[in-house]
């Protein structure tokens, strides 16, 4: 094994990384985008205006996009097993 391999490995996996999160962090990205200007707008500067939305919409970012993070992660992490016998060669 050479160390491309592993860079290879690596690179794989922080690309599902970074797949797994965007479903959740963009849309709490852009709530608390939207919260922030209206906050601004408004003058109001209480933090749970703002905490409460977002946990709403990371609430339901994960019920709408959980089922693929899970087998996204679940087939990254089957491909880490099928390689096991390439590393013992």
């Amino acid at each position: 094994m050479d160390a491309s391999y592993f860079i290879a490995v690596g690179r794989e996996a922080m690309w599902v990384l970074a797949l797994a999160a965007a479903p959740i962090l963009v849309p709490a990205l852009l709530a608390g985008l939207l919260l922030g200007m209206v906050q601004a707008a408004t003058s109001i500067n209480e933090a749970t205006l703002s905490f409460v939305p977002k946990l709403v919409v990371v609430g339901l970012s994960i019920a709408i996009f959980g089922g693929l993070i899970l087998g996204l992660i679940g087939d990254f992490t089957v491909s880490i097993f099928e390689r096991i016998p390439e590393l013992v060669r």
